[in-house]
């Protein structure tokens, strides 16, 4: 069964809100005058996943879909639109012993279907139980515990506190889980304040420096060796003698080839012989001794380039860092001697380059070195100790959460037990519901198959051939009845003279006719095994070409339909009956006393507003009573309604009440009004109303409409004023009588 229908931003219905039908019960009558929206409906209930209806939407009840059987307009263009119709099969060749198993396993199979239902009912029951439990478990245990301890204990219950369902969840998995040992509030206290805070973070330890080979490029014995040229060369004893030996050794890259002319004294001294004893006297030793100190030196300048660079860093980094374990003012101080003590040798090195023969004393950078190294290591001695402290830190702040936990779930305990006991009770009787629902399924399946095969062996298309005659012969249609066509399977509609009548049936005729089929098809179906299915009819207007006694006929039909439903009989479950028809709406709808036992009709009326279809629902009172009463309502809900129709509401009015009902003529009327400015007032009523019953209000509509109709509405009044009938006004318009009414009060001064 539907529970309510939401129809939105599709023809007069808006995007925005759009129309929801909730509330409906079994038989729901809906009344809207042309254009509201009745088809859009129907169209909508007939294929509901048209794209066009994507914004649309059904609610059913237990979320059971039943089968729907649309009548409108499009289901004669479907069904009639090549003058054929679909066979309909019904139980018509079953004798009364086979449609009497048939009925007793149909009803079995309703009173499983209505056993699964309860049974559903009691599960989803159950279900909203459990969920209704856990919300307030959960409510709870944020309330009572998470927002007491959250200040003391925040970092415990990180990761928990983003959501009030994972720490709900996080308590009862602990309370599954912990074994921590159970501790005083105090205890857990004393610790968060030592161990919760700013966590400490594991430190790097500082590269120790290497320096040997700096060391041994110092205590190498080169720079202390004087370093001359070859002693028993005849030049030798006067170069030593002078102590000339670096300053010859200079000068004698300055002796050119082929050119005499001494570097020294300027004069043409220098012989082959002399050049000989120089080439002598600074041989093959002398050569790699000098070599060996270039590369010594290069070798040095890089090694401490390189060291001075990492010692850098190591200050910058540890500088910068708050959590340095370095003696940052020391190092910089022994960095800054060290820096110097290299600059130094440097020079000496130079010196020695230039000088060979000089003895170099070089500034050993050990004992400086030994300090700087001897502050990182302690710093790293000090690092290793932070980092174990770090590593048993995370430890015990682990323990300390635990504990914490441990703590809840112990003060907690009454409440977590009492919960996991009720939701545990409450997944057990789930669960054999479940057990339960898919055995009768199975059951329901079983016997479903069962009637199902013996529908097929005892259904016809004939029996709907029969009874459309018969109504179509009980109701004066003699001219043309209901045959098998050539084609197996479809119905034609033949003349008395044996003629097919394809295209020579009036409209009226063609509407009646697929009613009928209509009807028959709710009883049965399509094929076989669509005979037994339970539905639901959606009825959109079956009259709209027929006359009066034919509209009888059809609501006399439905009526029937109605008591079955109403009595539960059948496979009807619900009809929505749309119509903009007010005779066949109150013809429909009147139940009188044969009305049956079951719950009372639904009433819905759809108004298009500002080009807009809204809908108005009235329950179980049926708004619409009588076509005058209409038209006072019109009246009376003008604000609701559009300005036009309430000019022919008030024009229909005068004429019934006063013209027929009365026999009064406008004359008579205008007779009542002595003042000249209030016969000018009904004359102008008068001409508004025989005009807007006709026409549009063009200006006087466009510019005041809302002026316009409260000024004439009063003027109305006075009619009923006037002529002594202020009484049946009142009645009408749902007004309490008032004998203190002046009549000239309401007169438009």
């Amino acid at each position: 069964m539907i529970k309510s229908i939401t129809i939105k931003n599709i023809a007069t219905y808006d995007s925005t809100n759009g129309v929801t039908i909730d509330n409906l019960k079994k038989i729901n009558f809906i009344y809207g005058t042309n254009g509201c929206g009745k088809t859009t409906l129907s169209n909508f209930l007939l294929n509901p996943s048209d794209e066009k209806f994507m914004n649309c939407s059904i609610e059913w009840k237990n979320e059971t879909h039943l089968k729907t059987l649309v009548y409108n307009k499009e289901f004669r263009k479907r069904n009639f639109g090549n003058g054929k119709l679909n066979g309909v099969f019904t139980l018509g060749q079953a004798t009364t012993d086979q449609i009497q198993v048939i009925e007793d396993k149909t009803e079995k199979l309703k009173k499983l279907k209505e056993e699964g239902t309860k049974k559903r009912d009691v599960q989803k029951a159950q279900i909203q139980k459990k969920e209704v439990l856990e919300n307030e478990f959960t409510e709870s245990c944020w309330n009572k515990l998470f927002k007491k301890y959250d200040k003391e204990f925040k970092e415990a219950f990180v990761g928990s506190m983003k959501s009030k369902e994972l720490f709900k969840s996080r308590l009862l998995n602990e309370s599954s889980t912990n074994i921590a040992t159970l501790e005083p509030i105090e205890n857990l206290r004393d610790k968060a304040k030592t161990i919760f805070g700013a966590v400490p973070q594991n430190i790097s330890l500082i590269n120790l420096i290497d320096y040997d080979r700096v060391i041994e490029i110092e205590s190498n014995l080169i720079w202390k060796k004087i370093i001359v040229g070859k002693a028993d060369v005849d030049i030798a004893k006067l170069i030593q003698k002078l102590n000339t030996n670096d300053w010859i050794n200079q000068g004698r890259s300055y002796i050119q080839e082929g050119d005499n002319t001494c570097p020294f004294c300027q004069q043409q001294t220098i012989t082959k012989d002399f050049k000989n004893q120089l080439e002598t006297y600074f041989d093959e030793n002398y050569l790699n001794d000098i070599n060996s100190i270039r590369d010594y030196k290069r070798e040095y300048n890089s090694l401490t380039e390189n060291l001075i660079n990492q010692l850098n860093e190591i200050e910058r980094r540890e500088k910068s860092s708050k959590e340095t374990k370095l003696d940052t003012d020391k190092f910089s101080a022994y960095l800054k001697t060290l820096i110097s003590q290299i600059s130094i040798n440097n020079e000496f090195l130079n010196n020695k380059i230039k000088e060979p023969s000089r003895i170099v004393e070089m500034t050993l950078l050990k004992e400086q070195l030994d300090l700087i190294k001897a502050l990182i290591s302690n710093a790293n001695i000090e690092i290793v100790k932070h980092n174990d402290i770090v590593a048993n830190f995370i430890k015990e702040k682990s323990n300390l959460i635990n504990s914490i936990w441990k703590f809840l779930v112990e003060e907690y305990k009454t409440e977590i037990n009492q919960f996991t006991s009720i939701k545990g009770g409450l997944e057990t009787g789930i669960a054999k519901l479940e057990t339960q629902l898919n055995q009768e399924l199975a059951k329901y399946k079983t016997l479903d198959l069962e009637i199902k095969e013996l529908s097929k062996n005892v259904t016809s298309i004939q029996p709907t051939i029969d009874e459309i005659n018969r109504l179509l012969l009980s109701y004066g249609f003699t001219n043309f009845k209901i045959v098998p066509s050539t084609e197996s399977g479809f119905y034609q509609i033949e003349r008395e003279n044996g003629e097919i009548a394809e295209h020579t049936l009036s409209e009226g005729e063609v509407t009646f006719i697929t009613f009928l089929y209509y009807l028959q098809l709710t009883k049965g179906g399509h094929d076989e095994n669509s005979v037994n299915e339970e539905r639901i009819l959606i009825i959109d207007d079956p009259i709209s070409s027929l006359d009066s006694n034919v509209l009888f006929i059809v609501s006399t039909l439905i009526k029937e339909i109605l008591k079955d439903i109403r009595l539960d009989k059948g496979n009807i479950k619900q009809v929505i009956l749309l119509t903009h028809n007010i005779y066949f709406h109150k013809e429909a709808s009147f139940e009188g006393l044969n009305r049956g036992k079951g719950e009372k009709n639904n009433y819905y009326i759809l108004r298009k507003i500002n080009s807009i279809t809204n809908i108005f629902p009235y329950n179980e009172k049926n708004p619409i009573s009588s076509s005058y009463e209409l038209l006072w309502n019109e009246i009376k809900e003008y604000s609701n309604n559009s300005g036009i129709t309430v000019q022919n509401a008030m024009r229909r009015v005068i004429e019934n009440y006063f013209s027929i009902l009365g026999s009064k003529r406008d004359d008579t009327l205008l007779s009542k009004f002595e003042n000249p400015q209030e016969k000018e007032i009904f004359r102008s009523l008068l001409s508004w109303i025989n005009e807007g019953s006709h026409t549009l209000p063009d200006d006087l509509f466009v510019e005041l409409p809302d002026q316009s109709i409260e000024t004439y509405l009063k003027v109305f009044k006075d009619i009923f004023v006037h002529t002594n009938n202020i009484g049946h006004y009142e009645m009408m318009m749902g007004i309490e009588s008032d004998t203190s009414i002046n009549p000239t009060e309401t007169i438009i001064n």
